[in-house]
């Protein structure tokens, strides 16, 4: 799947954790050292270092018995009691080095909006790319390519901190796809974020060998393994 660069302590290993910490942190929930999203934004949760403190303040952050994916190389694998593990996927994490971007045929476009909702959520109920909830748009630009008035494909950026944007929400209808749709939508995603002095980033499903092999081709190379990994809370 394309080389791997070095591993390293690196802000990175936490992105949820950094992109609460600066960019989100409008659309923060805070507890001592937990962060979480809104739940109208995102499920994803993160704390600083996995220590018995922090447990205990991620679960003042999500309220009893609710849940929240924790997106981390190093999430433990047995939790603290109450703590239940919902399930676990295991992402590449991949990264795109300055003028490592391989040329693409571009499609029309346009930025999505927050009228725009509606259709984005269908189409992510339709293709199922991850999470995605009604105010994820407020998480950075997302752009669509339409054929009518149909959304049929668009990709967009999620987490995001000092020096680096993620690229997310990259999906395609399934009777558009083998077009190049999400080729070309995930260039003009990391066009933008290369263009801002920016370091593009992105996970995928390690199963998803679909997507890794557009992203293979588009010059992102692995940097790491991380998992997410959906929790619920402690009852009380």
């Amino acid at each position: 799947m394309g080389k791997t660069i070095s591993e390293g302590p690196h802000p990175l290993d936490n992105a949820v954790w950094w992109a609460l910490e600066s960019r989100h942190r409008a659309l923060a929930r805070t507890r001592g050292r937990a962060r979480a999203y809104h739940g109208d934004v995102s499920v994803f949760a993160a704390v600083d270092t996995f220590d018995p403190a922090s447990w205990t303040d991620l679960a003042e952050v999500l309220s009893p018995s609710r849940r929240g994916a924790l997106f981390s190389g190093d999430v433990p694998s047995d939790l603290p009691s109450g703590w239940v593990t919902v399930g676990r996927i295991r992402c590449p994490q991949m990264v795109l080095e300055t003028d490592a971007l391989t040329t693409v045929v571009p499609v029309p476009l346009r930025r999505l909006t927050p009228d725009d909702v509606p259709l984005m959520l269908d189409l992510i109920a339709r293709t199922e790319p991850g999470p995605f909830r009604p105010r994820t748009i407020e998480m950075g630009s997302y752009y669509g390519h339409f054929e009518g008035t149909d959304l049929v494909s668009m990709a967009g950026e999620r987490l995001g901190f000092d020096g680096y944007t993620e690229v997310s929400a990259v999906c395609t209808h399934p009777d558009v796809r083998g077009r190049g749709l999400g080729s070309a939508l995930t260039h003009h995603v990391a066009s933008e974020i290369l263009a801002r002095g920016e370091q593009p980033f992105l996970h995928v499903a390690e199963s998803n060998t679909g997507a890794r092999r557009i992203y293979d081709t588009l010059g992102f190379v692995r940097r790491r393994f991380v998992e997410a990994v959906l929790v619920q809370s402690p009852p009380d």
